[in-house]
Protein backbone atom coordinates (compact mmCIF):
# COMPACT_ATOMS: atom_id res chain seq x y z
CA UNK A 1 0.00 0.00 0.00
CA UNK A 2 0.96 3.68 -0.98
CA UNK A 3 -0.29 6.52 1.51
CA UNK A 4 -0.43 9.75 0.06
CA UNK A 5 -0.37 13.08 2.43
CA UNK A 6 -1.72 15.54 0.41
CA UNK A 7 -2.36 19.14 1.06
CA UNK A 8 -5.67 21.15 -0.05
CA UNK A 9 -6.59 24.44 -0.80
CA UNK A 10 -7.39 25.07 2.68
CA UNK A 11 -4.10 24.94 3.85
CA UNK A 12 -3.38 28.25 3.62
CA UNK A 13 -6.20 28.54 6.75
CA UNK A 14 -3.58 27.11 9.32
CA UNK A 15 -1.20 30.47 8.90
CA UNK A 16 1.63 31.37 9.76
CA UNK A 17 2.06 27.67 10.85
CA UNK A 18 1.95 26.48 7.55
CA UNK A 19 3.73 29.38 5.72
CA UNK A 20 6.95 27.12 5.36
CA UNK A 21 6.09 23.95 6.71
CA UNK A 22 3.28 20.87 5.55
CA UNK A 23 0.38 20.76 7.92
CA UNK A 24 1.46 16.90 8.40
CA UNK A 25 4.54 18.37 10.24
CA UNK A 26 2.87 20.20 12.62
CA UNK A 27 2.95 19.18 15.82
CA UNK A 28 -0.51 18.11 17.57
CA UNK A 29 -0.90 15.92 20.66
CA UNK A 30 2.74 15.35 20.67
CA UNK A 31 3.32 13.67 17.38
CA UNK A 32 2.51 15.12 14.06
CA UNK A 33 1.10 13.12 11.53
CA UNK A 34 4.08 12.27 9.37
CA UNK A 35 5.46 10.53 12.44
CA UNK A 36 2.50 8.30 13.32
CA UNK A 37 2.35 7.06 9.62
CA UNK A 38 6.30 6.70 9.30
CA UNK A 39 5.23 4.42 12.71
CA UNK A 40 3.07 2.09 10.75
CA UNK A 41 5.85 1.52 7.79
CA UNK A 42 3.91 2.58 5.05
CA UNK A 43 5.32 3.97 2.06
CA UNK A 44 4.18 7.43 1.22
CA UNK A 45 4.25 10.33 -1.42
CA UNK A 46 3.61 13.69 -0.85
CA UNK A 47 1.82 16.72 -2.58
CA UNK A 48 2.69 19.61 -0.79
CA UNK A 49 2.27 23.57 -2.16
CA UNK A 50 5.82 24.22 -4.52
CA UNK A 51 7.81 25.97 -1.85
CA UNK A 52 7.12 23.12 0.72
CA UNK A 53 7.85 20.45 -2.26
CA UNK A 54 11.52 22.02 -3.44
CA UNK A 55 12.41 22.42 -0.25
CA UNK A 56 11.35 18.91 1.07
CA UNK A 57 13.45 17.38 -2.01
CA UNK A 58 16.51 19.41 -1.80
CA UNK A 59 16.96 18.88 2.18
CA UNK A 60 16.22 14.79 1.81
CA UNK A 61 13.15 15.14 3.50
CA UNK A 62 10.42 13.91 0.97
CA UNK A 63 10.84 10.32 -0.15
CA UNK A 64 12.19 9.34 -3.71
CA UNK A 65 9.27 8.94 -6.19
CA UNK A 66 9.74 5.97 -9.09
CA UNK A 67 7.80 4.16 -10.85
CA UNK A 68 4.10 3.78 -10.14
CA UNK A 69 3.15 4.01 -6.26
CA UNK A 70 1.95 0.43 -4.61
CA UNK A 71 -1.68 -0.24 -4.56
CA UNK A 72 -3.45 0.12 -2.76
CA UNK A 73 -3.42 3.64 -2.58
CA UNK A 74 -4.63 5.68 0.63
CA UNK A 75 -5.12 9.51 0.17
CA UNK A 76 -4.91 11.18 4.28
CA UNK A 77 -5.40 14.93 4.16
CA UNK A 78 -2.16 16.38 5.48
CA UNK A 79 -4.19 18.88 8.27
CA UNK A 80 -5.63 15.07 9.62
CA UNK A 81 -5.25 15.44 13.83
CA UNK A 82 -2.46 13.28 13.94
CA UNK A 83 -4.57 11.27 16.85
CA UNK A 84 -3.84 7.64 17.30
CA UNK A 85 -7.62 6.72 17.11
CA UNK A 86 -7.57 8.76 13.30
CA UNK A 87 -4.64 6.40 12.19
CA UNK A 88 -6.77 3.16 13.91
CA UNK A 89 -9.33 4.68 10.89
CA UNK A 90 -7.03 4.78 8.59
CA UNK A 91 -6.15 1.10 9.11
CA UNK A 92 -9.72 0.19 8.93
CA UNK A 93 -9.79 2.40 5.95
CA UNK A 94 -7.12 -0.09 4.12
CA UNK A 95 -8.54 -3.25 5.39
CA UNK A 96 -11.98 -2.81 3.94
CA UNK A 97 -10.69 -3.33 0.20
CA UNK A 98 -13.38 -1.30 -1.25
CA UNK A 99 -12.75 2.35 -2.47
CA UNK A 100 -14.45 4.93 0.24
CA UNK A 101 -14.37 8.26 0.70
CA UNK A 102 -14.13 10.07 4.39
CA UNK A 103 -15.54 13.42 4.66
CA UNK A 104 -13.93 15.87 7.14
CA UNK A 105 -15.52 16.91 10.00
CA UNK A 106 -17.52 20.42 9.34
CA UNK A 107 -16.50 22.88 11.62
CA UNK A 108 -19.73 23.89 12.60
CA UNK A 109 -19.37 20.33 14.65
CA UNK A 110 -16.87 21.92 16.46
CA UNK A 111 -19.24 25.48 17.43
CA UNK A 112 -16.93 27.63 15.09
CA UNK A 113 -18.64 30.52 13.52
CA UNK A 114 -16.44 32.38 11.08
CA UNK A 115 -17.46 36.04 9.40
CA UNK A 116 -15.72 38.80 7.79
CA UNK A 117 -13.91 41.30 9.01
CA UNK A 118 -15.41 44.77 8.27
CA UNK A 119 -13.71 46.52 5.00
CA UNK A 120 -11.33 43.60 4.91
CA UNK A 121 -11.82 40.79 2.47
CA UNK A 122 -12.47 36.86 4.07
CA UNK A 123 -9.96 34.37 3.28
CA UNK A 124 -10.06 32.07 -0.07
CA UNK A 125 -12.17 29.13 0.21
CA UNK A 126 -13.09 26.11 -1.51
CA UNK A 127 -16.80 26.95 -1.89
CA UNK A 128 -18.96 24.55 -1.49
CA UNK A 129 -16.98 21.66 -2.41
CA UNK A 130 -16.77 19.81 0.63
CA UNK A 131 -12.78 18.77 2.15
CA UNK A 132 -11.79 15.22 2.05
CA UNK A 133 -9.88 13.36 5.19
CA UNK A 134 -9.28 10.49 3.46
CA UNK A 135 -10.27 7.98 0.74
CA UNK A 136 -8.95 4.64 -0.42
CA UNK A 137 -8.79 4.76 -4.11
CA UNK A 138 -9.99 2.31 -6.95
CA UNK A 139 -7.79 0.46 -8.58
CA UNK A 140 -5.98 2.35 -12.07
CA UNK A 141 -7.49 5.76 -10.65
CA UNK A 142 -3.98 6.80 -10.91
CA UNK A 143 -2.61 9.59 -9.55
CA UNK A 144 -2.30 13.33 -11.21
CA UNK A 145 1.18 14.63 -11.35
CA UNK A 146 3.29 15.43 -8.31
CA UNK A 147 3.63 19.37 -9.54
CA UNK A 148 -0.28 19.47 -9.76
CA UNK A 149 -1.90 22.41 -8.12
CA UNK A 150 -4.42 22.05 -5.06
CA UNK A 151 -7.07 23.09 -7.03
CA UNK A 152 -6.38 20.74 -9.73
CA UNK A 153 -5.81 17.94 -7.12
CA UNK A 154 -8.95 18.70 -5.35
CA UNK A 155 -11.03 18.76 -8.64
CA UNK A 156 -9.57 15.07 -9.76
CA UNK A 157 -10.21 13.68 -6.49
CA UNK A 158 -13.64 15.15 -6.48
CA UNK A 159 -14.49 13.59 -9.81
CA UNK A 160 -13.52 9.68 -8.57
CA UNK A 161 -16.59 7.41 -7.97
CA UNK A 162 -16.44 7.24 -4.70
CA UNK A 163 -18.76 5.65 -1.72
CA UNK A 164 -18.94 8.32 1.24
CA UNK A 165 -18.93 7.06 4.65
CA UNK A 166 -20.70 8.57 7.16
CA UNK A 167 -18.68 8.95 9.89
CA UNK A 168 -16.09 11.77 9.33
CA UNK A 169 -12.64 12.47 10.22
CA UNK A 170 -11.56 15.74 11.86
CA UNK A 171 -9.27 18.32 10.44
CA UNK A 172 -6.91 21.09 11.92
CA UNK A 173 -8.83 24.01 10.26
CA UNK A 174 -7.17 27.28 11.63
CA UNK A 175 -4.29 27.32 13.87
CA UNK A 176 -6.31 27.36 16.93
CA UNK A 177 -7.50 23.86 16.63
CA UNK A 178 -3.79 22.67 17.06
CA UNK A 179 -3.85 23.84 20.38
CA UNK A 180 -7.82 22.23 21.30
CA UNK A 181 -7.69 19.05 19.56
CA UNK A 182 -3.73 19.16 21.34
CA UNK A 183 -5.80 19.03 24.67
CA UNK A 184 -8.18 16.31 23.55
CA UNK A 185 -5.74 13.65 22.70
CA UNK A 186 -2.47 14.04 24.00
CA UNK A 187 -3.32 11.30 26.93
CA UNK A 188 -4.00 9.09 24.45
CA UNK A 189 -1.11 9.99 21.94
CA UNK A 190 1.01 9.68 25.10
CA UNK A 191 0.08 6.82 26.11
CA UNK A 192 0.66 4.84 22.73
CA UNK A 193 4.05 6.83 22.96
CA UNK A 194 5.06 4.62 26.26
CA UNK A 195 4.77 1.58 24.49
CA UNK A 196 8.13 2.09 22.80
CA UNK A 197 10.64 -0.11 24.66
CA UNK A 198 12.69 2.79 25.30
CA UNK A 199 11.01 3.68 27.92
CA UNK A 200 11.47 2.99 31.73
CA UNK A 201 9.52 3.75 35.04
CA UNK A 202 12.08 6.02 37.07
CA UNK A 203 9.05 6.55 39.70
CA UNK A 204 5.50 6.66 39.65
CA UNK A 205 4.82 8.24 36.49
CA UNK A 206 7.20 8.95 35.04
CA UNK A 207 8.86 7.62 32.56
CA UNK A 208 12.14 8.27 31.15
CA UNK A 209 14.12 7.22 27.86
CA UNK A 210 18.02 6.25 27.98
CA UNK A 211 20.23 9.38 28.88
CA UNK A 212 17.56 11.48 29.96
CA UNK A 213 18.26 12.70 33.95
CA UNK A 214 16.09 14.28 36.33
CA UNK A 215 17.97 17.20 38.55
CA UNK A 216 17.61 17.30 42.42
CA UNK A 217 14.55 18.33 44.04
CA UNK A 218 12.19 18.14 41.13
CA UNK A 219 8.82 17.51 41.71
CA UNK A 220 6.82 15.58 39.17
CA UNK A 221 2.57 15.18 39.92
CA UNK A 222 1.77 12.55 37.96
CA UNK A 223 -2.25 13.17 38.88
CA UNK A 224 -3.39 14.15 35.91
CA UNK A 225 -1.10 12.00 33.82
CA UNK A 226 2.63 11.07 32.77
CA UNK A 227 5.50 12.88 32.66
CA UNK A 228 7.32 11.54 30.08
CA UNK A 229 11.55 12.37 29.34
CA UNK A 230 12.31 11.35 25.90
CA UNK A 231 16.07 10.21 24.95
CA UNK A 232 18.80 12.94 26.75
CA UNK A 233 16.20 14.87 27.65
CA UNK A 234 17.54 16.86 31.03
CA UNK A 235 15.48 18.68 34.17
CA UNK A 236 17.36 21.16 36.11
CA UNK A 237 16.85 21.57 39.88
CA UNK A 238 14.03 22.65 41.81
CA UNK A 239 11.66 22.48 38.86
CA UNK A 240 7.67 21.82 38.99
CA UNK A 241 6.37 19.16 36.22
CA UNK A 242 2.49 17.87 35.93
CA UNK A 243 1.14 15.93 33.54
CA UNK A 244 0.50 14.90 30.90
CA UNK A 245 4.04 16.49 29.61
CA UNK A 246 6.31 15.34 27.00
CA UNK A 247 10.43 15.94 27.06
CA UNK A 248 11.53 15.84 23.86
CA UNK A 249 14.57 14.54 22.93
CA UNK A 250 17.75 16.58 23.90
CA UNK A 251 15.56 18.97 25.37
CA UNK A 252 16.45 21.18 28.62
CA UNK A 253 14.49 22.53 31.26
CA UNK A 254 15.96 24.97 33.39
CA UNK A 255 16.10 25.64 37.13
CA UNK A 256 12.84 26.22 38.92
CA UNK A 257 10.40 26.11 35.77
CA UNK A 258 6.96 25.43 36.02
CA UNK A 259 5.90 22.67 32.92
CA UNK A 260 2.45 21.71 33.23
CA UNK A 261 -1.15 20.47 32.44
CA UNK A 262 -0.65 19.37 28.65
CA UNK A 263 2.92 20.70 27.04
CA UNK A 264 4.78 18.83 24.59
CA UNK A 265 8.09 20.18 23.67
CA UNK A 266 10.01 19.24 20.72
CA UNK A 267 13.70 18.37 20.34
CA UNK A 268 16.51 20.45 21.22
CA UNK A 269 14.26 22.74 22.73
CA UNK A 270 15.48 25.44 25.69
CA UNK A 271 12.90 26.12 28.46
CA UNK A 272 12.11 27.78 31.53
CA UNK A 273 9.42 29.89 33.30
CA UNK A 274 5.99 28.79 33.41
CA UNK A 275 4.08 27.00 30.28
CA UNK A 276 0.92 25.38 30.53
CA UNK A 277 -1.31 23.48 28.17
CA UNK A 278 1.26 24.79 25.11
CA UNK A 279 3.11 22.77 22.02
CA UNK A 280 6.95 23.86 21.48
CA UNK A 281 8.22 22.77 18.63
CA UNK A 282 12.11 21.74 17.50
CA UNK A 283 14.84 24.21 18.53
CA UNK A 284 13.09 26.76 20.22
CA UNK A 285 13.80 28.55 23.04
CA UNK A 286 11.74 30.07 25.95
CA UNK A 287 14.88 29.75 28.39
CA UNK A 288 14.02 32.40 30.89
CA UNK A 289 11.09 33.44 33.19
CA UNK A 290 7.61 34.49 31.88
CA UNK A 291 4.28 32.45 31.10
CA UNK A 292 2.97 30.89 28.05
CA UNK A 293 -0.43 29.96 28.27
CA UNK A 294 -2.22 27.70 25.90
CA UNK A 295 -0.40 28.35 22.63
CA UNK A 296 1.38 27.13 19.64
CA UNK A 297 5.02 28.12 19.20
CA UNK A 298 7.35 27.03 15.36
CA UNK A 299 10.28 25.87 15.34
CA UNK A 300 13.61 28.56 15.85
CA UNK A 301 11.71 30.99 17.75
CA UNK A 302 13.46 32.69 20.54
CA UNK A 303 11.44 34.52 23.53
CA UNK A 304 13.29 37.02 25.05
CA UNK A 305 13.46 37.58 29.26
CA UNK A 306 9.47 38.10 30.79
CA UNK A 307 7.88 37.36 27.40
CA UNK A 308 4.22 36.64 28.48
CA UNK A 309 1.31 35.78 27.16
CA UNK A 310 -2.14 36.33 28.18
CA UNK A 311 -4.49 32.96 27.59
CA UNK A 312 -7.76 34.44 29.53
CA UNK A 313 -9.73 37.47 28.81
CA UNK A 314 -10.83 39.27 31.61
CA UNK A 315 -14.06 39.09 31.23
CA UNK A 316 -13.55 35.29 30.94
CA UNK A 317 -15.71 34.64 27.81
CA UNK A 318 -14.60 32.50 25.08
CA UNK A 319 -12.00 34.13 22.75
CA UNK A 320 -12.75 35.14 18.82
CA UNK A 321 -9.77 35.26 16.65
CA UNK A 322 -8.51 36.73 13.32
CA UNK A 323 -7.16 35.14 10.19
CA UNK A 324 -7.14 37.06 6.54
CA UNK A 325 -9.52 38.84 7.36
CA UNK A 326 -11.79 36.36 9.02
CA UNK A 327 -12.86 36.91 12.32
CA UNK A 328 -13.58 33.02 14.01
CA UNK A 329 -15.42 32.19 16.98
CA UNK A 330 -13.16 29.39 18.70
CA UNK A 331 -15.28 28.18 21.17
CA UNK A 332 -12.68 28.34 23.00
CA UNK A 333 -11.91 30.20 26.98
CA UNK A 334 -8.43 30.06 27.08
CA UNK A 335 -6.55 30.19 23.92
CA UNK A 336 -2.58 31.91 24.18
CA UNK A 337 -0.65 32.93 21.21
CA UNK A 338 0.52 31.43 17.42
CA UNK A 339 3.74 31.77 16.43
CA UNK A 340 5.25 30.90 13.48
CA UNK A 341 8.88 30.13 12.69
CA UNK A 342 11.71 31.72 13.17
CA UNK A 343 9.98 35.13 15.44
CA UNK A 344 11.44 36.61 18.25
CA UNK A 345 10.43 38.33 21.12
CA UNK A 346 12.45 41.21 22.94
CA UNK A 347 12.30 41.05 27.13
CA UNK A 348 9.46 41.84 28.54
CA UNK A 349 7.24 41.24 25.41
CA UNK A 350 3.25 41.03 26.05
CA UNK A 351 0.97 39.21 24.33
CA UNK A 352 -2.43 39.92 24.39
CA UNK A 353 -4.93 37.17 24.24
CA UNK A 354 -5.60 34.98 21.06
CA UNK A 355 -3.20 36.65 18.64
CA UNK A 356 -1.33 35.53 15.67
CA UNK A 357 2.61 36.37 15.20
CA UNK A 358 3.61 36.18 11.36
CA UNK A 359 7.09 33.95 10.17
CA UNK A 360 9.96 35.69 10.80
CA UNK A 361 9.22 38.82 13.15
CA UNK A 362 10.63 40.63 15.69
CA UNK A 363 8.42 41.73 19.00
CA UNK A 364 8.66 44.57 21.01
CA UNK A 365 6.43 45.62 24.03
CA UNK A 366 2.89 44.93 23.93
CA UNK A 367 1.66 43.02 21.34
CA UNK A 368 -2.06 43.97 20.85
CA UNK A 369 -2.99 43.21 17.32
CA UNK A 370 -2.42 40.25 14.88
CA UNK A 371 1.18 40.37 13.66
CA UNK A 372 2.51 40.01 10.01
CA UNK A 373 5.07 37.85 8.79
CA UNK A 374 8.58 39.91 8.24
CA UNK A 375 8.43 42.78 10.46
CA UNK A 376 9.88 44.42 13.61
CA UNK A 377 6.71 45.36 16.04
CA UNK A 378 6.81 47.86 17.74
CA UNK A 379 3.30 49.71 17.94
CA UNK A 380 3.17 50.50 21.44
CA UNK A 381 5.81 52.24 20.43
CA UNK A 382 4.47 53.47 17.25
CA UNK A 383 6.41 51.66 15.16
CA UNK A 384 5.57 49.09 12.67
CA UNK A 385 8.34 48.48 10.21
CA UNK A 386 9.11 45.38 7.47
CA UNK A 387 11.84 43.01 8.39
CA UNK A 388 14.55 42.47 5.50
CA UNK A 389 14.80 38.73 4.15
CA UNK A 390 18.77 39.06 4.05
CA UNK A 391 18.60 40.13 7.48
CA UNK A 392 16.81 36.76 8.32
CA UNK A 393 18.81 35.04 6.07
CA UNK A 394 21.73 36.25 7.98
CA UNK A 395 19.91 35.73 11.79
CA UNK A 396 19.39 32.18 10.69
CA UNK A 397 22.93 31.20 10.19
CA UNK A 398 23.66 32.29 13.63
CA UNK A 399 20.65 30.23 14.79
CA UNK A 400 22.35 27.38 13.19
CA UNK A 401 25.64 28.07 13.95
CA UNK A 402 25.08 27.48 17.91
CA UNK A 403 22.92 24.67 17.42
CA UNK A 404 25.62 22.76 14.84
CA UNK A 405 23.15 22.74 12.25
CA UNK A 406 24.55 23.44 8.54
CA UNK A 407 22.82 26.42 7.03
CA UNK A 408 22.01 25.00 3.91
CA UNK A 409 20.88 26.62 0.19
CA UNK A 410 17.47 25.09 0.62
CA UNK A 411 17.26 26.36 4.06
CA UNK A 412 17.84 30.15 2.75
CA UNK A 413 15.97 29.98 -0.20
CA UNK A 414 12.66 28.42 1.98
CA UNK A 415 12.84 31.93 3.55
CA UNK A 416 13.22 34.26 0.51
CA UNK A 417 9.38 31.99 -0.32
CA UNK A 418 7.95 32.52 3.07
CA UNK A 419 9.12 36.41 2.44
CA UNK A 420 6.96 36.14 -0.95
CA UNK A 421 4.16 34.26 -0.12
CA UNK A 422 3.70 36.73 3.06
CA UNK A 423 4.22 40.01 1.32
CA UNK A 424 0.49 40.97 1.39
CA UNK A 425 0.67 40.95 5.52
CA UNK A 426 2.92 43.68 5.43
CA UNK A 427 0.10 46.07 3.39
CA UNK A 428 -1.90 46.10 6.72
CA UNK A 429 0.65 46.62 9.21
CA UNK A 430 -0.09 50.49 9.48
CA UNK A 431 -4.21 49.57 10.44
CA UNK A 432 -4.92 52.00 13.34
CA UNK A 433 -4.29 50.30 16.87
CA UNK A 434 -7.44 47.78 17.36
CA UNK A 435 -7.41 45.83 21.59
Amino acid sequence: MTVVLFEDEQVQQLYPVTVGRPAFSISCGGYTLLELIEEEGWPRREYTRPHVRAYREAAGLAPAVDGPPALPVLLVNAALVPSTAAVARLRALRAAGQPLLVPAASSSAAGVRAEAVQGRAPAGRQGSRRRVAAALLPAGAGLPPAAARLSEFASWLASLPLETLSEPLPLLEYPHDIVRWHLAIFAENLAHRLKAARFVQQSDGVFVAPGAMLGPYVVADTRGGPVVLDERAQIGPYCYLRGPLYVGPDSRVTEHAAIKDGVALGHTTKIGGEIEGSIVESYTNKQHHGFLGHSYLGSWINLGAGTCTSDLKNTYGQVNMEYQGVRVATGMQFIGCIMGDYAKTAINTSIFTGKTVGVCSMLYGFVTTNVPSFVNYARSFGQVTEAPVDVMVATQARMFARRQVEQRPCDIQLLHDMYELTRHERQIAGEPLSL
